[in-house]
This record gives C-alpha cells, structure tokens and sequence, in this order.
C-alpha cells in the first residue's frame, strides 16, 4: 500500500468524508463542482488540515489526527500540480524547474534541469519567462517542476482545464506517459469522465463530500452503486423504479415493467441505462423489448443521439422518455421508419437503492 486516505473535514455545506487506499496507481477523483475533490489533493498535500483521520504514503504517516501527527507541508514529498499550474512569473522556466530541487550538488542540479528541459520539450525556452510561453509549454514546466523534486506522490487538479480543445488529447498522451514513467502513485482531479477513464486505473466517485463509488474504472463504470454516481459517470437515462417481484421492476413514468439482474432489494429506487447500452431489437418477445417512437435527434460527427418515448407511457410534461446513442448506419436504418421501433434494454444494468 502506497497511499491510505481516511479523512473528514467540515466544509461550508457539506461535509467531506472519504476514505480509500492505492499502490503505484493513477487514481481520478470524479466529481462536480464543489463535491470535495480538490480540498481531497490539499489535505494529502498538507495545505489543509482535516479534522479527523489519517493519511498515509509510502509508509509515511502525513497526518494522524489520534496520534497528534501533521507534517507540514515542505517534509512531505509531494508534487501537486495546481490548475493554473502556480508557476512564478518572476522566474524563468529553468529556475521554476529548478525551484523544488534540494540537496543537490550544483552539477547534479544542472544536470538534472537539462535532462528535465529535453525531456519535456523545453529545450531553447529555458530563459523565458511564463508570460512569454505557450499554455501548453507553461505546463510542461509546471509538470518538469513537480516532477524535479522526485516526489513519493503526484497530485493534478484538472490539468488540461486551462487548454484548448486542440491541446487536450495531445497534452493527455504526454502526461500519461511521464506518470507511466514515475510509477508511484498519482491523484488526479477531473469533472470529465473520459480524462478519468483515459488517464487512470482507478476511479473515486465524490458527490458532496461523500465517496459514492470507489475501484477499478471498468467496475466503477459497469456499477456505480448509486443513481448519483452514475450521473456522474455519464448514465444520461436515469428513472424512479419500484421493485414488483425478485428480479423485476416497475417504472411508471416509462409505463414498462423489466427484468433485472441487480441485487438490490430496496422496494424503491432508481433504474439506470447508459445511453450506448440500449440495442436496435427485431421485435422477439425474449425480454426487455418495448415499443418506442423517435421524438427527436442530434447528430455529432461520428454518431446521433436519439430520443424516445415509449408508446405505453402516460401522457405527460417529458419531450422524450430516454437517450439512445447510435452509429451512424443504425440511425439510416432506424431514420426510415415512419411508426414504432422496437429496443431492448439490458438487464445486466443498474438498479440502485438511493
């Protein structure tokens, strides 16, 4: 184990209240605004104290609220990148680079800023200042920065939220690489579910202070226990469920009763469908087949977002009951059909208690 956190802090509106653990891993921190992630990476960076608990890296214990234990902040070995990467703009990129160095000798100090300097693509812009940069080369300092201090833990709060979208993915490609390259442990802070799935192996669901969901990011997309987690994670098709028999369930506003495989033995509840998994049907009667009328559309580069009522459903104030995204060939297909098409929806999904 190289990093244990069990911490709570009372925080204007809510409470956050986390704990999980993991061993040379990328683990993102998924959340909205204001659920907790942030104020997670400042605790286990020492720059906020909790009120109770415990962090621990390497073996190392940051902060024992029982024991009285709170290193500050500059014995801890932490390298946190800050959103707005915090470079000094008093300094050039050589000596931002060199800031965190200690206990070095002034040749292994210059050495270890050139190699930084090549490896990162900053050769020739060492004597400029930040201002003078691109985003993306001011974050490649920043990273080089917190990467020169050899740290026993990273730490990145939304790091590519200060990039154009042209920037992103190329920026992610090289990121991942160097904390492939670092091996330990890594935090990383985002409200996008791809950058979570991209760039970790785990994945921690907050929801205002609270740890809804924490594991391997196929397990965590597949179950995320809870309606709210799964919002979070991009389930677009969300509903009130009751449970009407063992392994059924009603839903009133959709006017359909299902079978499910989830455990959940809570009378009420929430049933969710990510909007991929839903399946074009031939109309068999097999199971989770129902009749549907295409309501609306929207068109992306490579696929369509569909949007559907159930025929049986009530009346009501809704546009549309569910989302349903589609390739391109099933929507030429699909698009032709002027009454009812038949879906399945998949039994293997998510039926929640809360």
């Amino acid at each position: 184990m190289e990093l244990y956190v069990e911490i709570k802090k009372n925080l204007p509106g809510f409470v956050l209240d986390v704990k999980f653990e993991g061993s040379k891993e990328r683990i993102a921190l998924l959340g909205a605004s204001g659920s907790g992630k942030t104020m997670t990476l400042r605790c286990v960076a020492g720059l906020v104290k909790p009120d109770e608990g415990k962090i621990i890296v390497n073996g190392k214990t940051f902060f024992d609220s029982k024991k009285g234990i709170n290193i500050k902040p500059k014995h801890r070995k932490v390298g946190f990148l800050f959103q707005n990467y915090a470079l000094f703009p008093h300094l050039t990129v050589k000596d931002n680079i060199a800031f965190g160095i200690r206990g070095l000798s002034d040749q292994e100090r210059n050495l270890r800023i050139s190699n930084l300097l090549e490896r990162f693509g900053l050769t020739g812009l060492e004597n400029r200042y930040p201002r003078l940069i691109s985003g993306g080369q001011q974050q490649r300092t920043a990273l080089a920065r917190t990467i020169a201090a050899e740290p026993d833990i990273i730490l990145l709060d939304e790091p590519f939220s200060a990039l154009d979208e042209h920037l992103r993915s190329h920026m992610a490609r090289e990121i991942l690489g160097i904390l492939k390259e670092f091996g330990g442990t890594t935090l990383f802070v985002t409200h996008n579910i791809e950058e979570a799935y991209r760039m970790c192996e785990k994945i921690a669901v907050l929801c205002s202070g609270d740890l809804h969901v924490f594991g391997n990011k196929k397990d965590v997309f597949e179950n995320p226990q809870t309606s709210e987690a799964a919002r979070i994670t991009g389930c677009k098709n969300i509903v009130e469920a009751v449970r009407v028999d063992d392994g059924y369930i009603e839903i009133p506003s959709w006017n359909i009763r299902l079978k499910t495989d989830s455990k959940t033995k809570a009378e009420k509840g929430y049933y969710g469908v990510r909007a991929n998994h839903i399946r074009l049907s031939n109309g068999d009667n097999s199971g989770n087949v129902f009749k549907a009328r295409i309501v609306g559309n929207i068109e992306t580069q490579f696929r369509q977002t569909v949007y559907l009522k159930f025929a049986e459903a009530p009346n009501g104030n809704s546009n549309y009951h569910i989302q349903w995204e589609v390739s391109k060939d099933i929507w030429d297909k699909i698009s032709k059909e002027q009454g009812l098409i038949n879906i399945r929806l998949p039994q293997d999904k998510m039926y929640f208690e809360k």
